[in-house]
């Protein structure tokens, strides 16, 4: 039985003679690389470090990190030790730092130098945070530079723990309100390396993979620890802002085999190859998540690079993806199946499920071994989401004649039109689909009559060569049918997403 994670994801690497390899590189700083056996080492002192600081098993380590070196030595080491790590968002506000440092009572804080201005304000007042230590440049007064947070520490072997303790915590990505507190146990990493990693994924020692969603995302905690430590492969980490230009060219350096990206960072690089030219690559595959990927995108994607992409559905709550397309069966427009190892359920409001091949849209609900401990001191919103064994997704599915699993929207974003269930997701991609848009948000609007209509936001390719709305409203109908198309359509420079890609279509609603 798996006990500390720390000890398959990072020390068995030395017993089977990879501790040469190099773990972890960063692309921006090609002399700036870990091997297993430098991450075994500075992880084992990372324990002696915490007790220097006055740091005990079971507290509360926050992380506000962009994706460097020290993320998975100050990650894995406190795992080795019982401290709890909580991955952070690197791109939120002042208060909501504030407000999510005291509900997790954290003891310590590391946070990248780059951060440092929008970071330290939030801990006026906080009387939890003790300690703060600083990665990356000049650490101000009353902080600890990691360079001396982990000077003189000795290496001690990791613990050894529970499956089922907690080892780690996420924040939720709030695309629907205020972030929640989710924790993780230790036997949930290897699960999700166990399914989608090894049977979906198909990771193998040889692959360098890219995650363009950043490590404090469970998605990008998988994609770029989880699954290539399981392992022994390479993980390229950039901390800047994933453009196209940054990722394509990364790709091509780094000689990345694996990419996980998400819909919107998709959708932005389509459109800048299109215009810019293919260039080479050694992509074996890539993946998505975060939302459902637009069949446009994929299948213009794959005519582009030639390499598919597995769209995939997780969660914070369960960890990583348990429901994907195949490798070599990609149907775009679809989520595919269950991953092995997971079971899903999809259930109307009765809590009847719902048939396949009927077009009836029913709750995803899933239940798998990587499933959260529960939300932090949220009682109500945890008995709500896990129901003993599953856990409730908010995804709304209707289930294909051939048993995949089609995306239909959040259980907060749809709504009835004429009767009839709307899945805005489908609007938006008969929306993207159209030459002039790149991006698409639909939400429910009110009309004269006090009824529900779709009304649609578009982001347009080029903003100098504006569409007609009333043209864009007959493609719709011509696309998915009459009365789905919306009815007003609202032009904009951007759509309000999570730092994590998903759009925040509660924040495009009409005001109650």
């Amino acid at each position: 039985m798996l006990g500390n994670a720390a000890q398959y994801f990072v020390d068995r690497h030395l017993a089977e003679g990879l501790g040469d390899k190099i773990a972890f590189r960063e692309a921006a700083s090609p002399n700036r690389t870990l091997s297993y056996a430098e991450l075994a080492d500075k992880s084992n002192r990372v324990a002696d470090a915490y007790r220097a600081q006055g740091i005990a098993r079971e507290d509360r380590a926050a992380c506000i990190l962009l994706d460097e070196i020290e993320y998975p030595i100050i990650f894995w080491g406190s795992l080795k030790c019982g401290v709890v790590p909580i991955a952070l968002n690197t791109l939120l506000a002042t208060d909501v730092y504030d407000v999510i440092l005291r509900d997790s009572r954290a003891s310590i804080l590391f946070v990248s130098h780059a951060l440092l201005d929008v970071v330290l304000p939030a801990l006026v007042g906080n009387s939890f945070v003790r300690k703060v230590v600083v990665v990356g440049g000049k650490a101000p007064v009353d902080t600890i530079p990691y360079e001396t947070f982990m000077e003189g520490a000795k290496p001690i072997d990791a613990i050894e723990t529970s499956a089922d303790e907690c080892a780690f915590w996420l924040y939720s990505s709030g695309s629907t309100g205020r972030p929640k507190g989710v924790r993780h146990v230790h036997g949930a990493l290897k699960s999700t390396a166990d399914t989608y990693g090894a049977q979906v994924l198909g990771i193998k020692e040889n692959d360098t993979v890219y995650s363009a969603a950043k490590i404090f995302f469970a998605y990008g905690l998988g994609n770029a620890m989880t699954f290539p430590m399981s392992v022994g492969a390479t993980t390229v980490l950039f901390s800047g802002r994933p453009t196209p230009e940054a990722v394509l060219d990364t790709i091509a350096r780094e000689n990345v085999t694996i990419f996980c990206g998400v819909p919107t960072l998709y959708a932005a690089t389509v459109s800048h190859l299109e215009t810019k030219g293919v260039p080479g690559h050694s992509l074996r595959l890539c993946i998505s998540a975060g939302e459902a990927l637009p069949a446009e995108i994929g299948n213009k994607w794959q005519a582009l690079i030639g390499t598919e992409i597995l769209d995939g559905v997780g969660s914070t709550e369960m960890l990583h993806i348990f429901l994907s397309n195949r490798p070599g069966d990609v149907r775009y427009g679809t989520s595919g199946s269950a991953v092995p190892g997971y079971e899903l359920r999809c259930v109307d409001e009765n809590g009847q499920e719902v048939a396949k091949g009927t077009g009836a849209v029913g709750e995803l609900l899933v239940r798998g071994a990587s499933a959260a401990d529960g939300y932090w001191n949220q009682r109500d919103k945890s008995r709500a989401t896990f129901e003993g064994e599953w856990t409730r997704t908010g995804d709304k599915y209707e289930i294909a004649e051939n048993g995949l699993y089609v995306y239909c929207g959040r259980t907060d974003d749809m709504f009835k039109v004429s009767g009839i269930w709307l899945s805005p997701f489908e609007v938006e991609q008969a929306l993207i689909s159209h030459s002039a848009i790149l991006e698409a948000a639909v939400v429910a609007a009110t009309d004269d009559d006090g009824l529900e209509k779709p009304k649609a936001f578009v982001v347009l390719k080029n903003p100098s060569e504006p569409v007609e709305p009333n043209a864009l409203r007959e493609f719709v109908k011509d696309k998915i049918g009459k009365w789905k198309y919306p009815r007003w359509i609202e032009v904009v420079e951007d759509l309000p997403k999570t730092a994590t890609g998903k759009i925040q279509r509660f924040k495009l609603r009409d005001p109650a």
